[in-house]
């Protein structure tokens, strides 16, 4: 067993020598003749591994991200004989695959229509080019489930390198998107060569993408997640969106993942003294926290018309005294106020309307106040949250901010 043990680290340590290699230069022939025998047969998993090993040795991960087309391809051979996992419609990851061969598709059109513009360059040309570019950006809503959904199971189970890595392939991607659109919008005849570079590099980074999941991402996350893990993602779907389709419905889990979440949500809440919520559970402090630290004043006043709570945030906008807890809403606003209160709490009651808003100047302010009704799952009244913002400072902002200041700017 001890000599088992030792060749499985000493094979860890010979693949994460042939990538150091490759990140300092050396030639991907080179090592090929070097570790040809030993490339051969690297399996999907080995990678994920390597490639975390390399982040807890110190590696940045924007260096692995930068490589890791040249990894994918180091280890090509190997991955193409590796069989495509199969899996039932209606299962996240056929339907992600499914997203994938649509994708495909679509970049093939893009090809085709970003020559056309390129030859003609004329505004036929233009418009369909970036009709084919809007579609694309529609890719999102996969990148989404996968960096918000997927990604998250998968860190619970050790795999964070990898998805970082590609988290941030993705983000370069979304980026020539939008430099992409700007270049067509401008339509200038000096930014034909860069359309072009933009464009071909897009559309390769996108396919070079579904092969990382196709032969990487898929297979490791099948080996992973249990069937409930899965369950949980086809449930979560909906929230974010799919990309050209309709899940299938084939597939079944083999455990209601209503049942287990419930399950999950009532043994959280009995854990350290936390709060079960909708979407997670948080202490009383760290809910009180994030109420106090929110840029946004807000107040809530229950079903029977009496405040329950205003946070206290650093730069109230309307003062607020703990006195007024207990107190009718009607008799916290001046009389020439109140009856437009009234009308928005009768309507709220009513079902005739869920949202009031107005919005006012003073003090150099532009106040934006908002009302909502809140309703349980049965539809029922529950009560009123009022939201006030000084709008001010993000009505003053122009162009775009990218960059982090630096502390205490």
């Amino acid at each position: 067993m001890s000599e088992f043990i030792n060749n499985i680290t000493q094979r860890k340590e010979m693949l994460k020598k042939v990538l150091r290699m490759l990140h300092e230069g050396r030639s991907m022939e080179d090592v090929k003749v070097e570790f040809g025998a030993l490339l051969e047969e690297v399996g999907a998993d080995e990678i994920v591994e390597i490639e975390r090993l390399l982040i807890e040795d110190g590696m940045p991960v924007e260096e692995i991200q930068g490589l890791c087309d040249v990894h994918v391809e180091l280890f090509r051979e190997s991955l193409d004989q590796q069989r495509t996992p199969e899996t039932i419609p209606g299962h996240p990851l056929f339907t992600m695959r499914a997203e994938n061969q649509i994708l495909e598709r679509y970049l093939h059109s893009f090809d085709e229509a970003l020559s056309v513009y390129l030859a003609k360059h004329d505004k036929s040309s233009r418009q369909n080019l970036q009709a084919e570019l809007e579609r694309l950006t529609q890719f999102e809503v996969h990148y989404l489930r996968k960096e918000n959904q997927l990604f998250s199971y998968l860190e619970k189970k050790g795999f964070e390198g990898p998805s970082k890595v590609m988290w941030g392939v993705e983000d370069e991607i979304r980026a020539m998107w939008r430099s992409l659109a700007e270049l067509l919008a401008a339509d200038r005849e000096r930014n034909l060569a860069e359309v072009k570079t933009v464009g071909v590099k897009m559309a390769g980074a996108m396919r070079d993408m579904i092969y990382k999941e196709d032969k990487i991402l898929f297979q490791a996350a099948l080996e992973r997640l249990s069937d409930q893990e899965w369950a949980e993602l086809r449930a979560q779907e909906g929230e974010i969106g799919h990309f050209m389709l309709k899940p299938g419905n084939e597939w079944k889990p083999a455990v209601a993942v209503d049942e287990h979440l419930a399950e999950l949500s009532a043994h959280t809440a009995n854990v350290g003294g936390l709060l079960s919520l909708s979407t997670g559970a948080l202490t009383a402090e760290q809910i009180n926290l994030m109420l106090i630290h929110l840029p946004v004043d807000i107040t809530f006043v229950d079903e029977n018309d009496e405040v329950r709570f205003f946070s206290q945030t650093k730069e109230r906008i309307f003062e607020r005294s703990p006195a007024i807890i207990g107190r009718k809403v009607q008799n916290c606003h001046p009389p020439q106020s109140v009856d437009k209160v009234k009308k928005i709490l009768a309507d709220f009651k009513a079902g005739k309307r869920d949202v009031a808003e107005f919005w006012i100047q003073m003090m150099g302010m532009f106040i934006y106040i908002r009302y909502f009704a809140l309703r349980d799952g049965d539809g029922a009244y529950r009560g009123t949250i009022e939201v006030s913002q000084n709008l001010a400072p993000l009505r003053a902002l122009e162009g775009e901010k990218r960059l982090l200041d630096d502390a205490g700017a």
